[in-house]
């Protein structure tokens, strides 16, 4: 006798389901069928229409927020959930640590499985693989700019007061709202001002 699949967690916790298709013109049927067969309720489904490029899906990080502590968040594929191995990985940690299990119906991978954690330490070896290359692409460009006798970078385009101005701004006011005061593009702003800045700006505000 064929052993039954189940269709909800053992311990009648949530499973809360995500898919996503990057036009319009795509279905998202097959996606959704294959979550309400892995047994997400209809009520615990989200989905939307948005470019893997996108930084912004208001729908998944209304799934991420609805998903509390021993549910198990549920997509059909892994590139679903993040656009890179850096951003999947990031959102899977932050699972763990609110006590969120993850589990992607097509990779055959879940984090509440010893096997579906070893897969996930090694998703963590190639985040690590990735940015060091990208360091390291990046020291090469710069010194070969140096051997050329070109210094990498241009020379800023706002004067030391006006970066000031701006770094006042932004706790404020957002990247390109600052970026149209001061008649440069969003590029020029973020080149001085990184993530972990802007971040530290943004909780003056």
């Amino acid at each position: 006798m064929a052993t039954r699949k189940p269709k909800a967690n053992d311990d009648n916790t949530r499973l809360i389901g995500y898919a996503r298709v990057s036009t319009h013109e795509q279905s998202l049927d097959l996606q959704l069928d294959a979550l309400r067969a892995e047994g997400v309720h209809a009520d615990n489904l989200h989905s939307e229409h948005v470019s893997a490029v996108s930084a912004r899906r208001p729908k998944l990080e209304l799934a991420l927020k609805d998903a509390r502590s021993g549910d198990t968040f549920v997509v059909w594929k892994l590139d679903r959930l993040g656009r890179t191995v850096f951003d999947l990985l990031k959102k899977v940690e932050d699972m763990e640590r609110r006590g969120v299990k993850f589990r992607s119906i097509t990779d055959v991978i879940d984090t509440s499985t010893a096997a579906g954690k070893a897969m996930f330490g090694m998703l963590a070896v190639m985040a690590q693989f990735e940015r060091d290359q990208i360091v390291e692409r990046t020291l090469a460009g710069m010194k070969a700019a140096r051997e050329r006798g070109r210094l990498p970078g241009k020379p800023s385009k706002l004067s030391k007061t006006q970066w000031a101005q701006a770094e006042r701004m932004l706790a404020k006011k957002t990247v390109a709202e600052v970026a149209a005061h001061f008649k440069v593009t969003t590029a020029t702003v973020y080149n001085r001002f990184d993530a972990a800045a802007l971040e530290k700006l943004r909780d003056k505000r």
